[in-house]
């Protein structure tokens, strides 16, 4: 049967009710005439009007003509001709289709050589302390705890000891176990070496004294002895160093040595052992900053600059050191 001929008897049929109902207004035939005429109506809408559909709306079985039919027939008159009125221009004019609002590009090609981050940028050591002293979200202070162990140990360690102070448990106990396993790892070295000195042969006993100033020295420049025990460790260091000194010539241990007196402020003895180990070889690059450094100390500041334009060309841009270099090369 054709949707035009429905549509067609449907507006016949609705004209009819209204004629009937308005011709006998007080006549209870007159209203069961317009009711079961109306209804009529309402079907051949439905009849011609769910079939057009499209098929997402003509679904689920019997609800969706049944609304269709319960539209037209409980609002009478204006109910066929609402109906109609909403579904037929959708169904005649539909809404046109929007070109795309996107851009299809092509894949960039990768770079010739993969850029490596700049980790001095991304974990700063400021960074991270304002992480540990403002981030609400305890997650994110463990993950700047983490973000230490990409760090060097010296920079990593003020950092741990600032966690230490934390409110929440958790926080606490990961920086306290990262600097026990730096401090512990360092103390099974020097137990181990101390274990090999006892029976070591004479030609190995200046190599093995050498270590445990080492790591007695890597023990006060990590920051993880403080107070009498930074005294002690420093004392444990020197007697070491001095032993192997007494046993081989290297500049490596004068330079341990100078680093040594340095931090126990006999600094005529680190000048000393400074310039010792640049005769035995060391690159004056090696030895720039902590020659610089006694000077400063001992008030020689004519000499500051000559000293630091030793220093690599790398390691004078990097902060904090770069400022300090800039102050005392000014004209």
């Amino acid at each position: 049967m054709s949707s035009k001929w429905l549509f067609t008897n449907a507006f016949l049929l609705e004209l009819g009710s209204l004629l009937s109902l308005l011709s006998e207004s007080s006549s209870l035939t007159a209203i069961l005439t317009f009711a079961l005429v109306h209804g009529a109506a309402c079907l051949c809408l439905m009849a011609g009007l769910w079939p057009l559909l499209p098929r997402q709306y003509r679904q689920p079985l019997p609800w969706s003509p049944l609304f269709i039919f319960g539209l037209a027939f409980f609002i009478p008159a204006l109910g066929v001709l609402g109906v109609a009125a909403a579904v037929f221009p959708a169904l005649y004019f539909p809404r046109r289709q929007r070109a795309d609002v996107w851009k299809q590009t092509a894949i960039p090609d990768l770079p010739f050589r993969a850029t490596e981050p700049d980790m001095r940028s991304m974990m700063s050591a400021g960074g991270l302390q304002d992480v540990l002293r403002h981030a609400v979200n305890p997650n994110k202070r463990l993950s700047a705890i983490l973000s230490t162990r990409q760090m060097s140990g010296r920079d990593a360690i003020p950092i741990l000891k600032l966690a230490l102070k934390d409110p929440v448990d958790d926080v606490r106990l990961l920086a306290y176990s990262m600097l026990d396993a730096q401090e512990s790892g360092i103390n099974l070295k020097i137990k181990q070496t101390l274990e090999e000195l006892q029976s070591a042969a004479s030609d190995r006993l200046g190599q093995l004294n050498a270590s445990l100033a080492q790591h007695y020295w890597e023990l006060v420049y990590l920051g993880l002895a403080q107070g009498s025990v930074l005294e002690h460790m420093l004392q444990c260091a020197r007697s070491h160093i001095e032993q192997a000194m007494s046993k081989r010539e290297s500049a490596d241990d004068w330079l341990l040595a100078g680093r040594i007196a340095l931090e126990q402020r006999r600094i005529t003895e680190a000048d000393a052992a400074f310039a010792r180990a640049q005769d035995l070889g060391m690159e004056a690059a090696q030895v720039a900053t902590y020659r610089a450094e006694v000077a400063f100390i001992c008030r020689r500041f004519a000499e500051i600059p000559a000293w630091l334009t030793q220093v690599h060309i790398d390691d004078r841009q990097r902060l904090p050191f770069s400022a300090l270099a800039r102050y005392w090369q000014c004209p």
